[in-house]
């Protein structure tokens, strides 16, 4: 394969690393929100093209903007005094031949109905506003989609990076957050807002984490009874890690900014359990990578796989690829410790033809650096020329982005 690069690393795994720092926006991140919202429309309107026309048509909905509202926060339960605004933006085919597609209806219906499932005191029909911004997309890109009926062409020039495997700290932080925001935590803990960020820095085995948990106020009586939830929610945080092991020396830190004795001014309080009602807007392309977590020390594309098409956009099909490469030359190949690969991609050229793809790995053994390149080159070609398969599990969402 001219296009394959295979290399081996001298340095460390990341877990041996002496620093490292990964970050996870949990469910009811603004950040989260918008990402998967955007990847859901993409979804849905997906299923109305191989619906309606038999192929999916020229769309990308990646870009959009969450706007907080305003609210008033109050012991015993505040009130949202301006909802939320959600702008949806960029392009999608509204029209193939004589055929409407209703892409506004599809992407207001699919905006709704993620929040009514996902955040249990946001009402999608009180407490937000909706934008759509979304325009036919340009003649030439539309076009790409005319000139093959099995595979197309990239639509963009990008560049994006998968690795694997999850070092210990990631996989912590992605367990912890899901626990959080689980059912049966929030059964228990109602109080608990399913917007949770997770920061985690690990220094040798030492771990410090700092967590930023929205609490709601309707299930806070006054400033004693939020310190106390909190310390029984913090204490249940040290219980479970203490449980699932990560480091010999582990710190704990859940929502530092809080002081007593400044009422609600002082303490982390939201109205609908997201900073968004009355905080932090989110922005897609700002919240976890394409596997779910945001590691600084491993290498990252620029891209946002959220709400691209899964046919064309290689932000999206090689984002998620290429992790999917790195975590089968992990399984398959002995000896591999960790292992990165980068996809390029050229505008107009089929996706299943990179202009590069490059493979980096690391081994503490002694290994056959000839027999591992044949291996690599033999894993990266089964999956390019599966990749229609590929394409088509991303648009019915089987690979997910969170």
């Amino acid at each position: 394969m001219k296009f394959l690069s295979v290399s081996r690393l001298k340095q460390l795994p990341i877990s041996e690393q002496p620093i490292e720092i990964v970050e996870r926006k949990g469910l009811g991140h603004p950040d989260t929100i918008t990402d998967l919202i955007v990847n859901q429309i993409s979804i849905e309107l997906s299923k109305e093209y191989l619906k309606k026309v038999g192929v999916i048509l020229h769309h990308n909905i990646d870009k959009a903007l969450l706007v907080a509202g305003e609210t008033e926060v109050k012991f015993k339960g505040g009130i949202v005094k301006h909802p939320m605004l959600l702008v949806i933006g960029d392009r999608a085919t509204y029209k193939a031949g004589d055929i409407d597609i209703p892409v506004d209806e599809i992407a207001l219906r699919t905006a709704k109905n993620w929040f009514k499932k996902n955040l249990r005191f946001v009402d999608p029909y009180e407490h937000v506003k909706y934008q759509i911004e979304l325009k036919e997309g340009s003649a030439a890109l539309k076009d790409i989609f005319r000139r093959s009926k099995e595979i197309l062409g990239a639509n963009d020039t990008s560049a994006c990076v998968g690795y694997a495997p999850y070092s210990k700290l990631e996989k912590l932080l992605i367990r912890l957050e899901k626990w959080l925001n689980s059912k049966k935590f929030k059964k228990e803990h109602p109080e608990s807002g399913e917007d949770i960020k997770i920061m985690g820095i690990r220094k040798g085995n030492s771990l410090d984490l700092t967590i930023a948990m929205a609490f709601v106020d309707r299930f806070i009586e006054n400033e004693k009874d939020y310190f106390r939830k909190k310390e029984e929610i913090y204490d249940k945080i040290v219980e479970w890690l203490k449980e699932n092991e990560c480091c010999d020396k582990i710190n704990v830190s859940l929502n530092v900014l809080d002081r007593r004795g400044r009422g609600t001014n002082g303490i982390y309080l939201t109205v609908l359990g997201t900073s968004a009602d009355g905080a932090d807007c989110g922005q897609v392309g700002r919240g976890n990578r394409a596997n779910g977590v945001i590691s600084l020390n491993r290498p990252s594309s620029s891209e946002a796989a959220a709400g691209k098409n899964p046919v064309s956009h290689v932000g999206k099909i090689y984002n998620l690829l290429s992790f999917e490469l790195a975590r089968e030359i992990k399984k398959r190949i002995n000896g591999i410790d960790e292992v990165y690969v980068w996809l390029v991609s050229k505008i107009g050229q089929r996706i299943d033809k990179p202009a590069i793809v490059s493979v980096e790995y690391i081994s503490e053994k002694e290994i056959n650096e000839k027999e591992v390149r044949e291996e690599i080159e033999d894993i990266v070609k089964r999956r390019l020329k599966r990749i229609n398969k590929f394409v088509k599990d991303l648009a019915k969402g089987k690979y997910k982005i969170y």
